[in-house]
């Protein structure tokens, strides 16, 4: 059953953690199945409600997961064993594209914002107690949310996309829901999802966003939650049209209890218009990160939603980190009423790029995907073959493993440093790497 593996530990904890060592370190595969409670508790000498404990903690934890009377096994894609180590490690001298970060040069500078919110705190120190949401970037939040048609709702302050998004799914799930989730999509979102003990069924993306028939037999398959990703869709580039936004919320209607997370990252890159979902179920998150545009370690997202899930969230948030740092807020708020960033420029940068790269590929036969943001997402028949030659060739991209569930292989490139004169010799390796392997003759 388990290959020759012997599970240890007398308490729920230590069955737990000595399940969880072996899947890490590979000696339990993936899909393998565990005892049945009872004979595990035998052989353990234990009480089986100590190993229903253990199974339990491992489910919760992303590790297994439980089919009823099919028993229990180790999960396709558990949490141990996390995306981010399918990378490329970069020697020295090969062309990074591949790390999905934006430009330095187009972000704005911070010293101004953080000596204005440093001089402000030190006039109105922040308190425990005190308003976790900094009045000025509510009320700044709000007014744009409002413009770009977001329904009303209380605004919350996250350390970034991906702790609000956790956050919103732990306030409404339980271990074992379904999570819809776009595929290809953000690497570590298909790795938190798991790691929450939540089950993930894959929605196949075009440059237009979900496909409405996916998501519909999604939710009528049982998933919960949905997630989308308005624009610049990573690792794809997509953003939502109106057409397939209307197509989506006439799906959305059927299933008024589902759980929809927006991710409205690009804000700030992206010139596109806002097409939102949100309001047509009745729970509901829209979350927009400050990473891209103003810069990643800023660790800052708003997010707004119906009044029962935000209450939920700040809550929970109040039970642990408490907020995050008002001077970072404050900050924020002064960056954003200043206009620090020229969001048409960056947009018409980033476009450039990936317009360029586009256009020299298909010059050259090769399809590629990257509608906006800051990524291009081209399709390989032999993606592990792609990123090896093209390693060789001088260029470090981004395998499609780290975004895919069950997508075909593609390779992923990060275009935001990308210059004009590199345009041409990147599409020509592409191009080259994307084919057949040579055939090589032997004497």
């Amino acid at each position: 059953m388990l290959g020759g593996y012997r599970i240890e530990g007398r308490r729920a904890a230590d069955i737990a953690a000595d399940v969880e060592r072996a899947v890490g370190s590979g000696e339990l595969e993936p899909g393998q199945l565990l005892p049945p409670m009872r004979e595990l508790a035998v052989e353990l000498g234990v009480n089986p409600n100590t190993v229903a404990a253990a199974y339990r903690t491992l489910r919760e934890r992303g590790v297994i997961e439980t089919a009823g009377r099919r028993g229990s096994r180790v999960r396709p894609k558990p949490a141990t064993t996390g995306r981010e180590h399918i990378r490329v490690d970069v020697p020295a001298g090969v062309r990074d594209v591949s790390h999905g970060n934006p430009d330095p040069a187009q972000l704005p500078s911070l010293v101004g914002a953080f000596t204005f919110a440093a001089e402000q705190s030190d006039r109105e120190p922040v308190m425990y107690g005190d308003d976790p949401v900094e009045p000025e970037l509510a009320r700044i939040a709000r007014a744009e949310l409002d413009a770009d048609g977001v329904p009303a709702g209380p605004v919350a302050v996250a350390s970034g996309s991906l702790d609000a998004i956790e956050r919103v799914l732990a306030a409404h799930l339980k271990p074992g829901d379904t999570v819809a989730v776009e595929d290809p999509g953000w690497g570590s979102l298909l790795d938190l999802v798991p790691a929450l003990g939540l089950r993930v069924t894959p929605v196949r993306v075009d440059d237009e966003g979900p496909l409405p028939d996916d998501v519909r037999a999604a939710l009528e398959s049982g998933a919960r939650a949905l997630i989308v990703t308005d624009r610049a869709q990573n690792p794809t580039g997509a953003v939502v049209s109106g057409t397939r936004a209307r197509a989506l919320r006439s799906v959305l209607r059927h299933h008024p209890e589902t759980l929809l997370i927006e991710d409205d990252h690009g804000h700030g890159i992206v010139d596109q218009p806002l097409h939102p979902l949100a309001g047509t179920t009745r729970t509901w998150a829209f979350v927009r990160s400050v990473a891209k545009a103003y810069g990643p370690d800023l660790r800052l997202a708003v997010l707004t939603g119906d009044a029962v899930t935000l209450d939920r969230v700040r809550g929970r948030q109040r039970l642990g980190p408490g907020w995050v740092s008002r001077i970072t807020q404050r900050a924020v708020a002064r960056l954003w009423s200043d206009g620090a960033v020229d969001t048409p420029a960056v947009a018409s940068a980033y476009g450039a790029r990936r317009d360029a790269l586009i256009a020299a590929l298909a010059e050259r036969g090769v399809a590629a995907h990257g509608t906006s943001g800051l990524n291009v997402w081209i399709p390989v028949p032999d993606e592990t073959g792609a990123v090896s030659r093209l390693l060789h060739a001088g260029w470090a991209v981004a395998p499609g493993a780290r975004f895919r569930l069950r997508a075909p292989p593609g390779i992923r490139v990060t275009v935001s440093t990308l210059t004009a004169d590199e345009t041409g010799p990147l599409a020509e390796a592409i191009a080259s790497a994307s084919g057949p392997a040579p055939v090589r003759g032997y004497v």
